[in-house]
């Protein structure tokens, strides 16, 4: 008997001819319906490969040119497309093993088959044929491409599309604690006492957010507003899409693999870049349990209600091959699932989670047209975990600070758990948009947003901050907030190339602050002492410092390194106090002896891994794409290109940073893994005018000549220029095809 898939390739090159009347008919005449209804959807569809193996999707409808764009994907890159459901479902220990089950058991929480099935089906038609366009792309590049394993989602179902349908760096849903809830569940809720986990010591992770800018005509050259696209992602998180289609939908930008919206981008007529971290969006509730003859319970408003218990089976890949399963139940109270314990309280985590109008609003703001009807969208409140920054052609410019709010009682503290008995601490209803901070056309025109809080956005047009309530923004300043005043604050004259500049500056605005200290804590050494001798030359190179990372810099590589050490003895104290660990390493509470330690060993380290403390920072900080692996292993042997930019967390606004130790125990330097990964600016006059780069290139397979065609343009900070009208794509066109066309069909032998 056939496999599906392989029924599939033999009809579609014709190998094989089914009628449905002979033996076993059923799955025949599904195989033969199912290509036939994809091979006449793919003739609606036309793909534009331009000469950086972007692809410019147009389709008849809106549907076709989704079928088009998921096609096209998986072309480049199916594994991350379909590793992304395989997470999103909670399935990730199917093929990674035991040690991802409480990854997925934490999806599982909430993301459940049966429900998404039944949005589905109650979602309006457009949306359906839309999704129903995301799956049939998929199964047709699978039926036509064999050869292609997948590792587990041999065939895709509409409603997945619900299960991954916002599209951010990290949903909400992750930021519950794995450690915290495998401490919890590892018992089964045996005590409510566990052990949680340790406070982390080091740096803060890499950055994950992003740089929005936003320029009004009024200081533009051309007197067309700009738009800033600047997300810093883990690497090729991201691909470079065009969709277009006869009803309207021309969206171009960045699509996250395996959705079929464009998530930061721009269309004909305006253009909307998200950054993470607006407002307070995730509670957590403190539920007093009680074991009343053996079932749990939590106290409500002076009464018991009954936790609701859950079991949940987590299959999972064995080490030495086949399937294990093991069963956990989880409990509810109504504010959500059981996460945690502390202080002999359980924790449930309130959160939003309406996929089908989340899905709705990814995809209707591609086709706003102008600001009233992308204010429309933004009324669905369903973009939780971000901030928008808008421009348009008719000179618009604008800022959201997050979407989902909800109400709450302001007498409480919600960055702490609040007590679930009480029920003032409810959740009463959704802000407007109109309540929530937002910016429109500021007099000083521009907007800036770094992930910092709002109340700098606009210099000193910003928004009040006692205007608000606290949980309206949750994030204070950062450092790359900071230097995006500096570059912005009373400049005219904008052009695509100098906002570019601009959004590249090379200033680490961090050790403005940082430097002083320790400055202060080596003049303040005995004249003679050994150590202020022995750090006089690193002291006297940091001084005449001017803050600015460059590939010939070795100032650069002694602050990095020292900010790298600092933090490392540090962070666990600035975690503790909840301080941010940089804005915490420029307080009075870092001794001066730590200070000067953490010089002495960054210049040691330096010494002893390239040769000399004074280390060109291009000597050290690199790009290097060797696989198409998601992990990506670096090699200090093999070939990589030097980059200037560093970290935001010290400010670089061009971010690029190591988030990982996979160095394998040899390697020195330091190898990007996130930051600055797609990057646009875009140009809002009576044409688009547009440039980008990506880190590496559109492909994740190393033996296309788009794997890695971008790299040196992006250590340079050199863009290309977009093409977004179709006479430019056919000046640049590399080929030109419909989905299914040249396909590499093979018959594979027939299995049980």
């Amino acid at each position: 008997m056939l496999h599906s898939r392989t029924l599939f390739a033999a009809i579609a090159c014709g190998a094989v001819a089914v009628s449905p009347v002979l033996a076993a008919p059923a799955a025949a005449a599904t195989a033969v319906t199912e290509m036939a209804r994809w091979q006449a959807q793919a003739a609606n569809v036309s793909i534009a490969r331009d000469t950086w193996g972007v692809p410019h999707v147009t389709g008849k409808s809106d549907a076709d040119a989704v079928f088009g764009l998921m096609y096209a994907q998986a072309e480049d890159d199916f594994p991350r497309v379909e590793r992304n459901y395989i997470n999103a479902m909670g399935r990730l220990a199917e093929v990674e093993g035991e040690q991802e089950l409480y990854r997925d058991l934490r999806m599982k929480l909430f993301i459940h088959p049966q429900e998404l099935q039944a949005q589905y089906r109650a979602s309006p038609p457009w949306l359906r044929k839309l999704m129903d366009a995301f799956a049939d792309g998929l199964n047709f590049y699978l039926a036509t491409h064999p050869q292609v394993k997948p590792r587990l989602i041999t065939h895709f179902e509409p409603w997945m599309a619900l299960s991954f349908s916002e599209g951010s760096i990290g949903g909400d849903i992750e930021s519950i604690n794995l450690a915290q809830l495998e401490a919890f569940y590892g018992q089964q809720g045996g005590s409510a006492a566990v052990a949680l986990a340790s406070v982390e010591t080091g740096m803060e992770p890499e950055p994950s957010g992003s740089n929005g800018f936003a320029i009004a005509p009024a200081i533009t050259k051309n007197g067309h507003a700009l738009l800033m696209i600047n997300p810093h992602t883990s690497f090729y998180f991201r691909p470079e899409v065009q969709m277009a289609s006869g009803e309207g939908l021309n969206a171009y930008g960045a699509v996250t693999w395996g959705q079929f919206f464009v998530y930061q981008g721009f269309n004909e007529r305006l253009g909307w870049m998200h950054t993470s971290g607006g407002g307070d969006v995730i509670d957590e509730y403190l539920e007093s349990i009680v074991d009343k003859d053996g079932a749990w319970f939590y106290r409500y408003d002076g009464a018991l209600k009954p936790l609701k218990t859950v079991p949940i089976t987590l299959p999972y890949k064995l080490a030495g091959g086949g399937m294990g399963t093991k069963t956990i139940t989880v409990y509810y109270s109504h504010h959500g699932p059981i996460v945690r314990a502390l202080d002999g309280k359980w924790i449930a985590v309130r959160l939003m989670h309406s996929p089908l109008k989340a899905l709705m609003q990814s995809y209707t703001r591609t086709k706003a047209r102008d600001y009233a009807a992308f204010y429309q969208t933004m009324e669905l409140r369903t973009n939780s975990s971000n901030n928008t920054v808008y421009a348009d052609a008719d000179g618009n410019i604008a800022y959201f600070h997050g979407n989902f709010i909800p109400v709450r009682d302001p007498r409480f503290n919600w960055k702490q758990p609040v007590d679930g008995s009480d029920p003032a601490t409810e959740w009463q209803g959704l802000h407007t948009v109109a309540q929530t901070i937002t910016l429109f056309n500021p007099k000083n025109g521009w907007i800036q947003n770094t992930n910092n809080w709002p109340y700098s956005a606009a210099g000193s047009n910003s928004p009040r901050q006692q205007d608000y309530p606290a949980y309206m923004s949750v994030y204070g300043e950062n450092a790359r907030g900071l230097h995006a005043l500096k570059v912005f604050q009373n400049k005219t004259g904008f052009t695509l190339d100098s906002l570019i500049a601009a959004s590249y500056d090379s200033e680490l605005t961090a050790f403005e602050s940082l430097l002083p200290p320790l400055f202060a804590a080596w003049d303040a050494l005995p004249e003679h002492a050994a150590q202020k001798l022995a750090l006089a030359d690193k002291i006297a190179l940091l001084r005449a410092w001017d803050w600015r990372y460059s590939l010939t810099s070795t100032a650069t590589s002694l602050a990095v390194f020292w900010g790298q050490e600092l933090a490392e003895l540090v962070g666990k104290q600035a975690r503790e106090q909840g301080v941010p660990v940089v804005d915490f390493m420029a307080t009075d509470k870092v001794s001066a002896a730590q200070r000067l330690a953490s010089l002495t060993s960054a210049a040691d380290t330096l010494q002893r891994d390239f040769g000399h403390w004074q280390t060109p920072w291009g000597d050290i900080n690199r790009f290097q794409r060797l696989t198409g692996d998601v992990l990506q292993p670096f090699d200090d042997a093999q070939a990589s290109l030097p980059v200037p930019y560093a970290s935001g967390n010290w400010g670089a606004l061009a971010a690029f940073g190591q988030s990982s130790k996979n160095t394998n125990g040899k390697n020195r330097r330091i190898y990007g893994e996130r930051g600055n990964s797609f990057v646009a600016a875009v140009e809002f006059g009576p044409r688009i005018k547009a440039k980008s780069i990506l880190a590496g290139g559109q492909s994740g397979d190393p033996t296309s000549p788009h794997f890695n065609d971008q790299a040196a343009m992006y250590a340079r900070g050199e863009f290309r220029d977009v093409l977004f009208y179709p006479e430019d794509v056919a000046q640049h066109l590399e080929r030109r095809y419909r989905p299914g066309e040249h396909a590499t069909v093979q018959r594979i032998p027939a299995t049980d």
